[in-house]
């Protein structure tokens, strides 16, 4: 079949984090299970992707978090999951081991000042760390569609800023435009369309200060204090 006429990429729903980030200190990032209101939002999706497959094959690739695989399961794909295929490269970005809650949220301001793609926290990743994982995977890729029998659809369950960095480094993106962008909202979807060999994105994300996708550091005010 070669490279797939569709790349749907999911965010993972809702987690426990998401409401009580103080668990974080206690529990694994990996380890933090979805809500329930999690499980329902990511079966929703679920609806939408089977009705996207049409009947189709697909071949999953799954974050290793315990919210993805949760995510994969209440999308309910059944008989039209070819394979899955854990894929760690699509993990959330590493914050910490056990996260102080204090100190994540004073480093969240460094980094909301410094740059969200270049600040790395003090136990983890930084935007261009998970960049770089993102490209790896991305050569994976394109080995398995190299054979015949890859299925016609691929779906990435994954997490919000991994699925931003998968984009920008897609559609080769500059660092400033992936800077305005926001993450998906939880068990959101993002596809991308094949038509006459390449892709398109069929919706984009949504923006909190205005660039292009040609915008560089060059296009900022220069300051030097």
């Amino acid at each position: 079949m070669g490279a797939p006429e569709q790349i749907i990429m999911l965010r993972h729903g809702e987690s426990a984090a998401n409401i009580d980030p103080g668990i974080y200190d206690s529990i694994p990032d990996y380890r933090i299970p979805l809500t329930e209101l999690g499980v329902a939002q990511a079966r929703a999706a679920g609806e939408r992707v089977r009705r996207q497959l049409d009947g189709q094959k697909v071949r999953v690739y799954v974050s290793p978090y315990l919210r993805a695989h949760q995510s994969l399961e209440a999308m309910e794909l059944g008989d039209l999951v070819e394979s899955i295929m854990e894929e760690p490269r699509l993990r959330e970005q590493d914050w910490a081991n056990f996260q102080d809650p204090a100190q994540i949220a004073a480093q969240k301001e460094l980094r909301d000042a410094y740059g969200h793609f270049f600040y790395r926290f003090r136990e983890g990743e930084s935007g261009s760390d998970v960049y770089d994982r993102v490209s790896s995977f991305m050569e994976t890729l394109f080995r398995h569609w190299a054979k015949a029998d890859h299925p016609p659809n691929a779906l990435f369950v994954t997490h919000g800023l991994t699925m931003r960095l998968l984009c920008m480094r897609w559609f080769h993106w500059s660092v400033e435009y992936f800077e305005s962008l926001n993450n998906p909202d939880h068990a959101q979807i993002r596809t991308l369309h094949r038509k006459n060999g390449s892709y398109t994105l069929d919706v984009p994300f949504s923006q909190w200060t205005a660039a292009t996708p040609q915008t560089t550091v060059l296009d900022l005010p220069q300051r030097l204090q």
